[in-house]
């Protein structure tokens, strides 16, 4: 489950803004913190586990946001079925895997360890709407310049759906430029020697997700038909480098949901308090029933949600072109293995020495044993940042 917000600032932000309470609505404060749960729920008409994630707002000051510990978390729906949660790795799990179903009315309750009970409104899960593609193709933007645009495709022939949120989580194919067949190892005070590699270290694969508020609407077209553009990436990013894969969930959402989140996003990208994007106010499902005194941030959302993933290679989309510059620079830097005397270029043995034992430095050739060239180990090692492991899903 992504976070609502994107940083501690963005928190700070919105309780300098307002927080949405059990009875009222609260004004700009600049110069007070008040402290408020933040509930991060949705669940979906996926059957599996789902996820609730508690916290409390943070200061500026603060380093890190504190999760919300020893609460007891559960759902209910309109026919009396209660859904359990537990705590599992800082986030909230169903004991069970179930589902949101049509026509079902569903209640978010959490009572915290120091005694405080939320109860969100009653939700209906929104119209299922299917992914019908996900494509890319290489455009040129006049802001972001030549790259991919990745789009969803989707389309409601009963025009309900409407409100749209977005998530994606992209894993690409990371091949280290310098890597070799030997590596410089240290076999004593003054001495190294060249050793056979692990190939394994050759090729990786990274996963990131998506953590920003995506949206969209058709409100304003006269068919429920979605051609939105989710992700662009830059020609010059090294993530397309060989191959890219995205996997791209769709969530449809109600009014309010999409006005909720619509409102965070702004308050994440104002520059300032002053802003004229100020929405005033931050208005939730959830209130505390028990104190009125207490805040609450967050929206219990649920939701039909449809997915796809598709791969692409460089070569697909840009053939004959040169790959993109790696994401660090692989210039290559001589150490001359003397330790003591006058030489030129002058010893540098005790610094290569020392660097290989930390592995900032990965060797790429050498001169008859006195001269070693070598490049960050990021250039030569992809293990130093990212994974060997194949993904279960990956395919060439």
């Amino acid at each position: 489950m992504k976070s609502l917000f994107k940083n501690k600032l963005t928190i700070a932000l919105l309780l300098s803004i307002l927080l949405t309470s059990c009875t009222e609505t609260y004004v700009l404060q600049t110069d007070t913190y008040e402290e408020a749960l933040v509930i991060e729920a949705t669940i979906t008409n996926e059957l599996k586990k789902q996820e609730i994630k508690l916290s409390k707002t943070a200061k500026l000051e603060d380093d890190g946001v504190a999760i919300e510990t020893g609460a007891t978390v559960s759902i209910k729906d309109d026919l009396g079925a209660v859904y359990t949660f537990k705590e599992d790795n800082g986030m909230y799990m169903s004991e069970n895997a179930f589902q949101a179903l049509p026509e079902r009315t569903y209640t978010l309750d959490i009572k915290t360890k120091d005694g405080k009970i939320y109860q969100s409104s009653g939700e209906k899960v929104t119209t299922a709407n299917e992914i019908e593609d996900v494509t890319a193709e290489v455009v040129t933007d006049r802001k972001e310049g030549r790259g991919v645009q990745i789009r969803v495709h989707s389309y409601d022939p009963g025009n309900t759906s409407k409100y749209y949120r977005y998530e994606y989580e992209e894993t690409y194919k990371i091949i280290a430029p310098d890597y070799r067949q030997e590596k410089a190892v240290v076999t004593g005070p003054r001495t190294i020697e060249l050793q056979p590699n692990d190939p394994n270290t050759r090729i990786c694969y990274s996963t990131k997700a998506s953590n920003d508020i995506i949206l969209n609407t058709t409100t304003d077209l006269q068919e429920d038909r979605v051609n939105f553009p989710v992700r662009f990436i830059s020609d010059q990013n090294y993530i397309i480098s060989h191959r890219y894969s995205i996997f791209v969930k769709q969530y449809v959402q109600n009014l309010a949901s999409y006005t909720f989140r619509k409102t965070m996003k702004e308050i994440s990208s104002s520059a300032s308090v002053l802003s004229p994007k100020q929405p005033g106010f931050v208005n939730g499902n959830i209130k505390c029933t028990s104190h009125t005194d207490q805040k609450a941030i967050g929206f219990f959302e649920v939701s039909s949600v449809s997915s796809k993933r598709i791969f692409f290679n460089y070569t697909d989309l840009f053939p004959g072109e040169n790959l993109p510059p790696y994401y660090t620079d692989c210039q290559e830097d001589e150490y001359n293995f003397c330790f003591s005397g006058v030489s030129i270029p002058p010893c540098r043995g005790s610094i290569l020495i020392d660097r290989i034992k930390v592995n900032a430095l990965k060797y790429k050739y050498s001169i008859e044993g006195t001269n070693y060239f070598m490049v960050p180990v990021e250039c030569g090692d992809c293990t130093s940042f990212s994974s060997n492991v194949i993904p279960s899903f990956w395919t060439n």
